[in-house]
């Protein structure tokens, strides 16, 4: 990503934390960023653009310390569950930010839906290295890592909505987790 590109992120990251997705007006992120609006529409088409790149960006660390650092366990169902407990307390510790993508997330737009896809590949990809343990192949059945992301986004978004405490998240991750992993 280049320099303004990088700036006009980091600025939607900064308005988002301090007042969520209604915080992230394009005009604002340009002011902020020290940029024109123009530029901004000319990398990004809408904020949920720039939130998508802001979470795009966020999961290439969490890749990166998973990939480096791998969750240790003998179970495969232990370390799965402590993979969700990280990326949940990662996620939820900027609320704000984390309330914003994830409506970017949800927003429907179809121009935004390859790099959705991606984004919820890249989290079946880490439950299935997390699930195979470290120097082992992932697991050929793509379809256990799936429906765990897609119970965890489910999860995330009752607690967007204040409806599912974050500890709440991270316990019924578990439970799906001690269900659907059953290799170890």
């Amino acid at each position: 990503m280049e320099e303004r590109a990088k700036r006009i992120v980091d600025t939607a990251i900064e308005l988002a934390e301090s007042g969520g997705f209604e915080s992230v007006r394009m005009r604002d992120v340009a002011e902020r960023a020290g940029v024109a609006l123009g530029t901004v529409y000319k990398r990004f088409r809408s904020k949920e653009d720039i939130l998508i790149a802001a979470l795009e960006r966020e999961m290439e660390t969490f890749d990166g310390m998973i990939r480096t650092w791998p969750i240790p366990g003998e179970r495969a169902r232990d370390r799965v569950s402590q993979f969700f407990a990280l990326a949940t307390t990662a996620l939820c510790g900027k609320p704000h930010f984390a309330r914003a993508v994830l409506k970017a997330l949800a927003s429907g737009d179809p121009d935004l839906t390859e790099r959705v896809m991606r984004f919820h590949s890249a989290i079946s990809t880490l439950i299935n290295l997390t699930i195979a343990g470290e120097g082992q192949p992932p697991p050929t059945d793509q379809r256990i890592a799936f429906l765990l992301q897609q119970i965890w986004f489910a999860q995330l978004v009752g607690w967007m909505g204040g409806v599912t405490p974050e500890d709440t998240v991270v316990e019924q991750m578990r439970f799906a987790v001690a269900t659907l992993v059953t290799v170890d």
